[in-house]
């Protein structure tokens, strides 16, 4: 027997499907920004090993000589990101969902490998409304989303926002740091898509509707009749 058992709200339906397409633009623009001054490498004895990003990545995209159009979008952009965020945690603070989506104590005792199998095993998925992979995932992606609006902010407006700039550990360390934190929201989009794609439509679409269709194998409990005994002893009379 089959039936209909919510599982998302549509809050949080509409947080998570705002949030995907702002992200999308926020990454997009922002590499427009920063072929402008892509001075970030990995260097091993004085060679430079990789360097973000080669020259052909940025023509492959198009996304040399865009300058003012990749400030325009981002700073837009960011507006509707930090809004959002914080309809997004407000709401899980005042419904209380942010119980399900915290983790538990021991939940930071496994090792790291044990969340990525977590992560792209399916046969995780049936156990509860978030495993603990998840609840850390989503847990860090607000946690990043926090640092990226800081820095964000820091990085538009540093003279304005001094403090910022300074609690960040200076402008080219926020710069840093709001760009490592793009490199996380790029790894996590790919966790999250294969993470999706393992668990099936049936997860998919439960994101979309805010509903999942379960079975129901559970058999009806049949209880055995009193015997009359048993049925004496609750009248409200009792034999002399």
């Amino acid at each position: 027997m089959k039936q209909i058992k919510e599982k998302h709200s549509l809050a949080m339906r509409w947080c998570h499907w705002v949030n995907f397409p702002i992200l999308i633009i926020m990454i997009w623009s922002g590499m427009l920004i920063y072929w402008a001054n892509d001075e970030y490498k990995i260097t091993l004895l004085g060679h430079t090993c990789f360097k973000f990003f080669p020259e052909g990545f940025y023509k492959t995209f198009n996304l040399v000589h865009r300058l003012p159009e990749g400030m325009a979008f981002h700073f837009l952009f960011m507006w509707f990101f930090i809004l959002n965020g914080i309809f997004y945690v407000g709401y899980t603070l005042v419904s209380g969902e942010w119980r399900e989506l915290v983790p538990q104590k021991n939940h930071l005792k496994k090792p790291g490998w044990f969340y990525c199998m977590i992560c792209i095993s399916a046969k995780w998925h049936h156990l509860k409304k978030y495993n603990a992979a998840q609840r850390i995932a989503y847990t860090a992606i607000i946690i990043m989303g926090i640092g990226s609006a800081i820095t964000g902010i820091a990085i538009y407006k540093p003279a304005q926002f001094n403090y910022l700039v300074w609690l960040c550990g200076g402008y080219h360390l926020t710069r840093v740091l709001h760009f490592a934190l793009t490199l996380g929201y790029v790894f996590f989009f790919v966790i999250h898509i294969v993470q999706v794609t393992l668990a099936g439509w049936k997860n998919f679409s439960s994101a979309v509707t805010g509903f999942e269709v379960i079975d129901d194998n559970s058999k009806p409990t049949i209880k055995k009749p009193m015997t009359r005994k048993k049925l004496s002893s609750r009248l409200p009379y009792s034999k002399k």
